[in-house]
């Protein structure tokens, strides 16, 4: 069964839970969503079906029942897969920072304000050993690119759906800028 649906994230909000507990919430918007392809293990190598939504085209890894069940051209209906109370997961593109230094990028502490290092407050350091091994190894975490890959944030929770305005509600914050495409999956 189809378990993942996509929408665009509008923005933060504020939802107090049954105890009065005010909690972090995010809203997002689905918009209309339909089937523009298949995948068949004899074509392509695996199955999957193609959907479309508000010209983003995305690929769902779906059963050889999924795809004999929904045929090219069905729009999907989001409120048939995601109920108040499911627990999704949501993966979308994070926030780009641009090219940042340590001390943003990993939380580096910094070298001393004092003793004659006016230079160094923001610097990451050594980055290696001397004679032996004699070089830098990978994954020495230096400045950098940071943000803008793909992320996913699991087990939260769905408080609210709005039918008429079509709308969700998460529990907690969401990956991506506002108006960014996200993609919600569902799990037990």
């Amino acid at each position: 069964m189809l378990n993942t649906i996509f929408a665009k994230k509008i923005g933060m909000a504020a939802k107090y839970n049954a105890a009065g507990k005010r909690m972090g919430a995010t809203v997002v918007s689905v918009p209309t969503m339909k089937i523009s392809g298949v995948r068949t293990m004899d074509k392509h190598g695996y199955e999957a079906i193609q959907i479309e939504a508000a010209n983003h085209k995305n690929e769902v890894r779906t059963n050889e029942a999924d795809l004999l069940s929904l045929p090219v051209g069905q729009e999907i209906v989001w409120n048939d897969i995601i109920k108040e109370g499911d627990k999704v997961w949501v993966s979308g593109i994070s926030k780009g920072h641009g090219f940042t230094g340590v001390v943003r990028h990993y939380g580096f502490k910094g070298g001393p304000r004092t003793h004659g290092q006016s230079d160094r407050e923001r610097s990451r350091g050594s980055s290696g050993a001397t004679t032996t091994p004699g070089r830098v190894f990978k994954g020495k975490r230096m400045a950098g690119r940071y943000g803008n890959e793909k992320t996913t944030v699991k087990n939260l929770k769905v408080l609210q759906i709005s039918l008429d305005e079509r709308q969700i509600v998460l529990s907690g914050p969401i990956p991506g800028k506002k108006t960014g495409m996200i993609i919600i999956t569902k799990h037990d």
